[in-house]
C-alpha cells in the first residue's frame, strides 16, 4: 500500500514522503491517525503543488534547525540519577529529562526529537541523536552523575 505522509512518523519517513507500508499499517494506523493519506494520482499532483510552493518556507526552516544544531555545539549535559553502589541506575533517564537540561542551556527541542544511541543504564558518559530536520541531524553528548 503506498501512502503520502502528512507529518514526521519516526522509522518510516518525513512529511511529504511517499512511501510503501503493509496495508494493516496503513489502514489502521496511519490514516485513522491523520499521519498519512492514499498515495493515489490526485493526492500526488496537490502534494507535489504543496512542496513546490512551500519550498522557500523549508529552506528557512532547515535555516532554523541548522541554527539549533550550532547552538547545541559541544554542549556537555549533566543528567542526575539515582544511583545504587555499583554504579547503576534505578529506573531511567529518559527523553524528557535530556529535553529539559537541554532548555535549561537555553535551548528548546521537543522531547519527540531525541533518541539515545545506547540506553543510558549507568554513571558514565553518553550520546544521544538529535533530528532536527531531513537533513540536520546532531549529536548531544551528556553525563549520568549521581544524585
Amino acid at each position: 500500500m503506498e501512502v503520502i505522509l502528512k507529518d514526521d512518523v519516526k522509522g518510516l519517513g518525513y512529511k511529504n514522503d511517499t512511501v510503501t507500508v503493509k496495508p494493516g499499517y496503513g489502514r489502521n494506523y496511519l490514516l485513522p491517525q491523520g499521519l498519512a493519506i492514499l498515495a493515489d494520482k490526485t493526492n500526488k499532483k496537490i502534494v507535489a503543488e504543496n512542496v513546490r510552493q512551500a519550498a522557500h518556507k523549508a529552506e528557512k526552516v532547515k535555516a532554523d534547525a541548522q541554527a539549533v544544531a550550532d547552538k547545541i555545539g559541544d554542549v556537555v549535559l549533566d543528567i542526575p540519577a539515582k544511583v545504587g553502589e555499583s554504579g547503576r541506575i534505578f529506573g531511567r533517564v529518559t527523553t524528557l529529562q535530556l529535553a529539559d537540561a537541554l532548555k535549561a542551556k537555553g535551548i528548546d527541542v521537543d522531547r519527540k526529537r531525541l533518541s539515545f544511541d545506547s540506553e543510558p543504564s549507568a554513571v558514565g558518559e553518553y550520546t544521544a541523536s538529535v533530528d532536527l530536520h531531513r537533513e540536520v541531524k546532531h549529536k548531544v553528548r551528556f553525563n549520568v552523575v549521581a544524585e
